[in-house]
């Protein structure tokens, strides 16, 4: 309650409604979030999401995974309140076993295409919220075989486990 006066003085009573609420708490992002990309189905395509569920079952405290078949432009939101962001993909450029590379906002022409680059999904963030995004980098692990309904090769997968073995000692470094 609080109190008013109406033109002639008299104090008068308005009663507020509480807020509405949705019953639920709002929810605070872990400060690092492991994001990758790729499809399970392509053999070496899966090193992306492999990478996240191999960060996932370490159950660090303070970090967030995230996987995807295709980054898409709504990926932008999944970096607000973040403090660092690593995306992780398969590429058949990437120097072995993995390239690692601090990335930027930069508008380019993936986000009308079926693949949107990280660079454009920080661009799309840095828009859309108005600021900068958190810092933001690329882990590129070596792959060489992407046929459908394969699994991942086994030049692949000692390439994830040395990416691994990175990626752990890059999370605790905070």
């Amino acid at each position: 309650m609080s109190a008013a006066a109406r033109a002639d003085g008299v104090p008068v009573q308005r009663h507020e409604a509480p807020a509405p609420s949705s019953g639920q708490e709002a929810v605070v992002p872990a400060p690092v979030l492991v994001f990758g990309w790729g499809n399970p189905s392509r053999g070496d395509d899966a090193l992306g999401p492999l990478f996240v569920d191999a960060v996932e079952a370490m159950q660090l405290p303070g970090v967030e995974c995230l996987t995807d078949f295709q980054l898409q432009v709504e990926h932008a939101l999944d970096l607000k309140g973040r403090q660092r962001v690593l995306f992780v993909d398969a590429s058949a450029n990437a120097a072995a076993p993995f390239t690692f590379e601090r990335i930027e906002p930069a508008r380019d022409s993936s986000f009308t295409t079926h693949a949107v680059s990280p660079q454009a999904i920080l661009q799309v963030f840095r828009e859309v919220e108005a600021e900068p995004p958190p810092p933001c980098w690329l882990l590129a692990i070596r792959g060489d075989a992407w046929e459908l309904g394969t699994a991942p090769s086994d030049s692949a997968r000692q390439n994830l486990q040395e990416a691994l073995d990175w990626g752990r000692r890059w999370i605790a470094q905070g």
